[in-house]
């Protein structure tokens, strides 16, 4: 087997993590030069108090970058929170049932109104999960894909069922719509006009975009909010992005029960009022994610961006499709993520050697998640072109010496 791999600096490795997840070198670079005496104040960021001038300089900064490149509307908030993506699941129903617009429109109703959600993996479950565990009444709009084998149904979640068989909630009865774009696990991405084409204008939509924001162009405006995990596109685990049409963050005061239920650590509103800065916030994390706004700033862009996205995965598809029985991909081709390529071998010890012999090329963080097992090929924003075209040329020494 070839063992011809592409120098990297600092001794790096070709990091191909589903999370946290590789970083750009130049943003670690200024990290480096910053972490001990942050642009000549004398301290590091760590420890500048976040009521700084200084800081706040810092995180108004990384918003006003992350709006350009978003093109984010003046009708929308941007807030840096924390929880992560499990954090809203919860967040995304206590705060629209503490809005205005759902109060009045379940009052109308008069009854409690139900949250539709389309899920196509893991993600998605968990955040149906969470608000029937909140004592909500999700609607599952689908649960993955049933197909009738000879004996018995089974669900699958490496597909989308055709948008006439939704069973979507009436606009009057519905509170909003709740999708992940981009699941993680499975390696499904669902493209955003399939879901905003088929919802009532009347209902908000919430995306969770943790895997693929900043990865193309987005209509912001077609959302009611969108929420993402820092760690995969933005910068370091610790931030949460949320991108909330301010109309939404209007409150019943009548409404005590509502308010009440909402935590002030998941209140978009409470964290609005305070510029995101209520308490002391992911200081590090956020000073991080401005970096890598303004590195994709530089790249040129979104559409830049898009482009390079969609160079990664196809070097990886052409691939796998060129060797199905050997590379078995098991999603949709219509769906299958740019961000999170998964495939089995033809043996979990294949696979395992497949691993083994990665890591000796210095690629690393292929192991698929441990509810699925396979292999697991993360291609985010900061991964280059070469790293996938290393990925690729290790796939073919691979199968050149380990196929039948």
């Amino acid at each position: 087997m070839s063992h011809s791999t592409s120098d990297l600096p600092y001794g790096r490795v070709w990091n191909f993590a589903a999370g946290p997840s590789t970083l750009p070198v130049s943003v670690l670079e200024e990290v480096q030069r910053d972490l001990l005496n942050y642009k000549g104040h004398g301290m590091s960021i760590m420890e500048m108090s976040h009521r700084s001038k200084e800081y706040g300089k810092i995180i108004g900064d990384a918003e006003a970058t992350l709006r350009r490149i978003l093109n984010v509307p003046d009708n929308y908030s941007v807030l840096f929170m924390q929880g992560g993506g499990t954090g809203e699941f919860a967040a995304a129903y206590l705060n629209l049932f503490a809005s205005k617009a759902v109060s009045e429109k379940q009052r109308r109703l008069g009854r409690q109104l139900s949250c539709d959600y389309l899920v196509t993996g893991k993600w998605s479950k968990g955040g149906l999960k969470e608000v029937a565990r909140l004592g909500g009444k999700p609607n599952a709009v689908f649960d993955g894909v049933v197909s009738n084998t000879e004996a018995e149904p089974s669900v699958s979640y490496g597909s989308l069922p055709p948008v006439s068989s939704w069973k979507l909630g009436r606009p009057e009865e519905t509170a909003f719509v709740y999708y992940c774009e981009n699941e993680t696990i499975h390696g499904v991405e669902m493209p955003s006009d399939l879901v905003l084409d088929a919802v009532d204008p009347s209902v908000p939509v919430i995306c969770d975009m943790s895997s693929n924001m900043l990865s193309r162009p987005v209509d912001i405006s077609r959302f009611g909010a969108i929420i993402a995990g820092a760690q995969k596109n933005m910068g370091p685990a610790g931030v949460t992005l949320v991108i909330v049409r301010k109309d939404l963050l209007e409150r019943d005061d009548s409404d005590k029960e509502a308010i009440q239920r909402l935590p002030s650590v998941l209140d978009w509103r409470y964290f609005d009022k305070a510029g995101s800065m209520p308490h002391t916030p992911p200081t590090f994390s956020i000073y991080v994610c401005g970096l890598v706004f303004k590195w994709a700033e530089e790249q040129g862009g979104l559409e830049v961006l898009q482009k390079l996205r969609e160079a990664r995965a196809k070097l990886v598809y052409n691939m796998i499709d060129a060797h199905p029985d050997f590379f078995h991909g098991p999603v949709d081709k219509r769906y299958r993520s740019a961000m999170n390529i998964v495939f089995n071998l033809p043996t979990p010890e294949l696979e395992a050697q497949f691993l083994a012999d990665a890591a000796k090329r210095n690629i690393i963080q292929l192991k698929g998640h441990r509810s699925l097992g396979g292999i697991r090929v993360s291609l985010y924003n900061a991964m280059p072109l070469e790293g996938a075209i290393e990925f690729v040329a290790f796939m073919k020494d691979f199968y050149n010496e380990h196929h039948n």
